[in-house]
């Protein structure tokens, strides 16, 4: 990654059918752009997936990236959502080395809460905690839990979304011909 590469997250509708996903992450491949994340799961819509890919490129590259997803077969829209108001989460798994009857287990629960995670299975030597949040925040708690002895991890990718109602283009082309002294409302949203 270079000085001026930076984290895009491209939000892709794509049709629900084989062989879709590999296009698009080829798509990356012959460019030589590594993909940090990707998440993929079904929408509102009946056949149609949504796709959040995060990579780290240059401004260039992303405005060609976008374009050259557009144009592959079974995609209904592309999105660079990078510099738009969204709102980002992931989630991870975590066994953590955790014996019964040990002060461990105390200290490893009151770091789950100050974390606001879960502990969603506890076994005799072992506790299995969930966390969903900022990636920042996933970091910094896989940092605490490490002294403890991870035993193992899942994360997933990003899933991305924007705040607010996002307008057609009938709704955008109308909003700027606005009388003169009409005044134009825009939605905003704040995360919890």
């Amino acid at each position: 990654m270079s000085e001026r590469d930076k984290r895009h997250s491209f939000v892709v509708y794509v049709e629900d059918k084989p062989g879709v996903l590999n296009r698009v992450a080829s798509l990356f491949r012959r460019r030589a752009f590594n993909i940090e994340s990707l998440t993929v799961g079904h929408t509102e819509r009946q056949g149609v997936s949504r796709m959040t890919i995060v990579s780290s490129i240059n401004e260039g590259a992303a405005h060609r990236v976008e374009a050259n997803i557009y144009k592959l077969v079974n995609v209904i829209s592309v999105e660079d959502v990078t510099f738009a108001s969204k709102v980002s989460r992931s989630l991870a798994l975590i066994k953590v080395e955790a014996r019964e009857k040990t002060e461990t287990r105390h200290r490893l629960m009151e770091i789950v809460r100050v974390f606001r995670a879960r502990v969603i299975d506890l076994g005799t030597e072992s506790l299995i905690i969930e966390i969903t949040g900022a990636e920042d925040k996933i970091d910094a708690l896989v940092e605490v839990l490490r002294p403890f002895g991870i035993l193992e991890m899942v994360r997933t990718g990003q899933a991305v979304m924007t705040r607010g109602v996002k307008q057609s283009d009938k709704e955008e082309a109308a909003a700027e011909k606005l009388p003169q002294g009409a005044v134009r409302v825009v939605e905003s949203s704040h995360s919890v």
